[in-house]
């Protein structure tokens, strides 16, 4: 426990009673998509003397039916898979933890981009590794950087990595470094983590084939999650994996918590069996769109040169640069919250070795426009002020 951290964004949490208060610290989704008619249709019908088995014990793997109908799902994505292959999980971050556990000892070495996933460094701290950051750019991680990185530490044990949209930054991994990835991944006999939570999330462009569908050697465990497209109160997401990993994933999920939830599980199926998911997620990215437009445009107007920030063609966040010498925790704290209400995540946190302060994440997706609009103005008329002096 002596090298676990309070999460930056559970403290940000702590504010959130203040109703004056803008923050673009955590990456909620919009409250106001949730399919709630759908779903409480779904759960009045499942909670009845004839279903009560929706709340009885079930496979640890999952209900069959879920799993069916995920495996489907990722099929005509172009990640084939079968029931069989499908670990149903609590959302996506009990998979970064089960992995952790399966494969990490005290001192062995994670392979992420850097910055990465603070949940990830979260999820692992309490295995002890030691990590080999991997720079990234606008294509998502460097493949030259990671074959040097891969070399100076003969007998990495993990590479984990959000492909799509990536949380902090939000670029995306090009199609060619994922190939590149897992020709890597082979020769040094790695096991690769890919998180894919904001995958259907995308704006534009055209979707790159998953890591685990290039796979040749069953080397990735892919995870998912239904936080982002269904409602992250459910607490479901999924791991498929080559089945011998996928078998030790499950005695570890029947382990930590016998199973996930029946009844969300039954009511998932049964949302995925009578309603058009995809449907509802082509609404859903319509407004993140524009919700990510008017991010983008409010910050070209009110940030000064000196400040970059990433364009991603989807997800929920975007990554602001600083100078070299501001320290985006420093003013937050001491400026941005008492003179603004306003908050983001600070960037030292998603870096797992030499943390960097000129950094910070901001999330457009759970704000209403006027807010959004609002506290970016107020941020921008300080950050100026700051820079001036």
């Amino acid at each position: 426990m002596s090298g676990i951290r309070p999460s930056a964004i559970r403290e940000l949490l702590r504010l959130g009673d203040d109703p004056d208060l803008i923050s673009f610290g955590g990456g909620y989704p919009d409250p106001a998509l949730f399919p709630m008619n759908e779903l409480s249709e779904i759960f009045h019908e499942l909670l009845t003397t004839a279903n009560a088995r929706t709340l009885q014990y079930t496979e640890s793997r999952g209900l069959p039916e879920l799993r069916a109908r995920i495996a489907d799902r990722l099929t005509r994505g172009g990640t084939t898979c079968g029931a069989d292959d499908v670990l149903v999980i609590q959302g996506g971050q009990q998979g970064l933890d089960l992995t952790a556990k399966l494969v990490l000892n005290a001192g062995d070495t994670v392979v992420t981009e850097n910055p990465t996933f603070l949940g990830a460094l979260i999820a692992f701290a309490p295995y002890e590794p030691r990590y080999a950051p991997v720079r990234i750019d606008e294509d998502g991680m460097d493949m030259d950087h990671l074959e040097e990185t891969l070399a100076r530490h003969p007998g990495a044990r993990l590479l984990y990595t959000v492909p799509d949209f990536q949380n902090p930054t939000g670029v995306t991994l090009s199609l060619d470094r994922r190939r590149r990835l897992i020709e890597l991944a082979n020769r040094h006999e790695l096991l690769v983590l890919e998180d894919t939570p904001y995958r259907d999330l995308r704006y534009e462009g055209t979707h790159i084939p998953t890591l685990k569908s290039l796979d040749t050697e069953g080397r990735v465990v892919h995870v998912g999650s239904f936080s982002k497209i269904l409602a992250p109160g459910v607490r479901l997401g999924w791991a498929v994996a080559a089945p011998d990993v996928l078998e030790k994933l499950g005695l570890l999920k029947l382990a930590a918590d016998t199973q996930s939830s029946t009844l969300n599980m039954a009511a998932t199926a049964t949302y995925l069996g009578q309603y058009d998911i995809d449907s509802h997620i082509a609404d859903a990215c319509a407004v993140y769109r524009h919700k990510r437009d008017l991010a983008l445009k409010t910050l070209d107007e009110v940030m000064p040169p000196e400040v970059r920030f990433t364009r991603p063609d989807g997800g929920l966040f975007t990554w602001l640069t600083f100078p070299d010498t501001f320290d985006t925790a420093d003013f937050m704290r001491q400026t941005l919250l008492p003179h603004a209400k306003v908050a983001y995540v600070p960037g030292t946190t998603f870096f797992p070795t030499q943390q960097e302060p000129n950094h910070a994440r901001l999330s457009f997706s759970g704000i209403a426009d006027e807010r959004l609009v609002d506290g970016l103005h107020r941020m921008g008329d300080l950050v100026r002020r700051e820079l001036a002096h």
